[in-house]
């Protein structure tokens, strides 16, 4: 089993170009796959569908897993197995696996006013690290894309021209957002002949350089998710505000200002990345009292 998982993580990978977290949570489940196999001295090679069951039955019971948690480590199993029995004529024990019903959450969002209240926060650090926290929450929020594409952004991704940055989403595809030419002037000027200079240690920028650099072991690297996502908590305490904030969070604030503003959901899928129109159509039912004041003031029977 430890020759398949390997192979199969060659694949999502490089033939299938699924995203790092992706492969990183599949890798994570086949390994807790394995190590409950081994326990139980249980032969991969002949497992059975009572105890592939048996498996399920023992992570719903003893692990207290949701039904969304549930559902990405069976999913894990069918995509492996689909695998293995395409690459190695194996039987797919997982075929007839039911994935459990998800219940829709509709996404969380900041208000108009807690993203200004943010952004105002952010600008009272003058330093050079407070000029990037500041940057990278304005791009996060300017453009809807997902913290792994913001932190790995390089210079060269910026078109100062044009007004777009080439974002590359899941599984590799790339896509243009566009940016504010004043948001874009700011980048330029504020950050990156300053702030970023200072932070690389590069008095001459390099077009691919990471836009927003740390030192991690005497090397300059793009910044974590995981630090980013610390920033961003720190500085929402600072500015009160009470709900959790998350990166995505703001993703999804974005997407329903836009809509809120008359944007259109095939806009909405294209700036944010998705390919589904479907996967859009859920911020058409976050703000059932908004449609409520909309109605009364525009419907001319109200």
């Amino acid at each position: 089993m430890e020759q398949y998982i390997g192979q199969f993580e060659i694949y999502l990978l490089t033939e299938k170009r699924s995203a790092r977290n992706t492969v990183s949570a599949y890798m994570q489940d086949l390994r807790q796959f394995e190590s409950y196999l081994s326990k139980r001295e249980l032969s991969f090679s002949n497992l059975d569908l009572v105890q592939l069951k048996a498996y399920l039955t023992y992570l719903r019971k003893n692990k207290a897993l949701s039904a969304r948690s549930m559902s990405r480590k069976i999913s894990a199993l069918k995509v492996f197995y689909n695998f293995l029995a395409r690459e190695h004529d194996h039987l797919n024990l997982a075929q007839s696996l039911n994935l459990p019903k998800l219940e829709k959450r509709l996404p969380k969002f900041l208000t108009e006013l807690e993203v200004e209240q943010l952004l105002t926060c952010a600008n009272q650090d003058k330093t050079d690290l407070g000029v990037r926290n500041r940057t990278m929450i304005s791009l996060l929020y300017v453009t809807g894309m997902r913290v792994s594409e913001l932190t790995n952004l390089k210079i060269s991704d910026i078109r100062f021209d044009t007004g777009f940055i080439t974002v590359s989403g899941k599984g590799g595809k790339e896509r243009l957002v566009p940016v504010p030419k004043e948001f874009l002037l700011e980048l330029e000027q504020n950050y990156l002949k300053t702030a970023h200079a200072n932070l690389s240690g590069k008095s001459n920028l390099n077009s691919s350089a990471c836009l927003f650099p740390v030192l991690y072991g005497a090397k300059i690297r793009p910044i974590t998710r995981q630090a980013f996502w610390q920033i961003l908590k720190n500085l929402a305490k600072q500015a009160n505000i009470q709900s959790e904030l998350s990166p995505h969070k703001l993703r999804h604030s974005l997407a329903t200002h836009l809509l809120r503003k008359g944007a259109n959901l095939r806009l909405l899928q294209m700036l944010l990345g998705h390919e589904n129109l479907s996967t859009v159509q859920i911020y058409t039912h976050v703000d059932v009292d908004y449609l409520r004041s909309i109605y009364d003031k525009r419907h001319p029977r109200s």
